[in-house]
């Protein structure tokens, strides 16, 4: 049985919140790891991104953009590093 992701494994976002229902995989079927902002066709829609911390700074900077206050952003992007993409 394939395991159940609550949030993007490359950005933290819930994946319940992703009005495309999740990422893409190569084959076109739905990834269960990876929201679709992040993950499209099998690849990495950013892929200029190749750590940890560039990601908590793009989410916090789309995350502003949206209106959400500073002290929060800090606050959801802290578990990114701890995500399987950024892991190894």
């Amino acid at each position: 049985m394939e395991k159940v992701y609550k949030f993007c494994q490359s950005c933290g976002m819930p994946l319940k919140k992703d009005e495309k229902g999740g990422g893409t995989n190569a084959d076109g079927s739905k990834s269960v790891k990876f929201c679709s902002y992040c993950y499209q066709d099998g690849k990495f829609f950013n892929p200029e991104i190749t750590t940890a911390k560039e990601m908590q700074s793009f989410v916090k900077v789309k995350m502003k953009e949206m209106g959400i206050p500073g002290f929060l952003t800090g606050f959801f992007t802290f578990g990114i590093p701890k995500l399987e993409r950024w892991r190894s």
